[in-house]
């Protein structure tokens, strides 16, 4: 069978990338980078409250946390509300035997039905992220301007005050998304993670910051996904930060956003891996942790 003569004609086809909200260059000419403190690796810890509807309408596909047997599969919809009722709980009391803080990335589903969970968020001093209406509401091509302005609209009015960094729900965009999160105030976006450092996109409707979220290093990749051991994933962990710092003197300072879910680290059988990784980056004089707002920032600071 041969492919049709139109097959291989792309109208953005072009040297570097096929897209224009970012320059394109290799690593070795990027500007490097320097940390406040001067550490040479700077942690973003992510931690997502999601919604998950027991009836998921799988348009246009299902969330890859979302319900995987028949109607009512309370086995999935259970775990994933003792995320929000019970894990959580035990990262808040891990990240602040640490004086870590964190981005939380809620859905606005959460937000507006769990009153206390963002206001325990909140009182502890971590950062509130927008992670889109919730788990059933995916940004992707096919919804409207309007439909998508009115997902973004619905979302940040969810939160007292709006948020200033976003993750989209499954992390699936439109070509207009990032444009819409630009007109609407945001700053920053945990969706992209082609890079180790923060990359400053240009969109018709201002800048906007992408700052890397290591899909590969996710709990939910390693340990849900991929069945591997607590061991196993804090090895990574380790590893992964101990490899970037190597990086620092031959590209600036490194960053590398990591994914810490509630109803899998949260969980009795594993909290100590999440303990022990915290205290890690805590005493490592190479790390800062350090919020999407304080990286963003730390990073526009230095591009100007």
């Amino acid at each position: 069978m041969s492919l049709p003569d139109n097959y291989l004609i792309y109208p953005k086809r072009g040297y570097g990338q096929d897209h224009e909200l970012y320059d394109w260059r290799q690593a070795k000419d990027r500007t490097p980078l320097a940390w406040d403190g001067g550490a040479k690796l700077a942690v973003q810890l992510i931690v997502p409250l999601e919604f998950f509807p027991l009836n998921p309408s799988g348009s246009p596909f299902k969330h890859p946390g979302a319900m995987a047997t028949p109607y009512p599969d309370l086995r999935h919809f259970t775990v994933r509300d003792y995320g929000n009722r019970v894990g959580v709980f035990r990262l808040l009391e891990s990240l602040n035997e640490c004086g870590l803080k964190a981005s939380f990335t809620i859905n606005g589903e959460v937000a507006k039905r769990y009153p206390p969970l963002l206001e325990a968020v909140q009182t502890a001093g971590h950062e509130v992220v927008a992670h889109g209406l919730s788990t059933n509401h995916i940004h992707h091509e096919g919804l409207s301007l309007e439909e998508e302005l009115e997902l973004v609209k619905e979302t940040l009015a969810c939160f007292e005050e709006p948020p200033k960094g976003w993750m989209s729900p499954a992390r699936n965009q439109s070509s207009r998304t990032l444009g819409l999160l630009a007109k609407a105030g945001v700053e920053y976006c945990l969706d992209w993670e082609m890079e180790n450092a923060p990359v400053a996109a240009k969109t018709p409707d201002g800048p906007m910051t992408l700052l890397p979220n290591n899909y590969e290093l996710s709990d939910f990749t390693l340990l849900h996904t991929r069945r591997q051991t607590e061991e196993s994933w804090l090895t990574q962990m380790k590893e992964a930060c101990d490899f970037l710092i190597t990086e620092h003197e031959r590209f600036g300072g490194q960053c590398l956003g990591l994914t810490l879910t509630p109803y899998i680290l949260g969980q009795p059988f594993r909290i100590w891996a999440l303990r022990e990784f915290l205290t890690y980056i805590a005493d490592h004089a190479d790390i800062a942790v350090m919020t999407g707002s304080e990286l963003t920032q730390n990073f526009r600071e230095q591009i100007k």
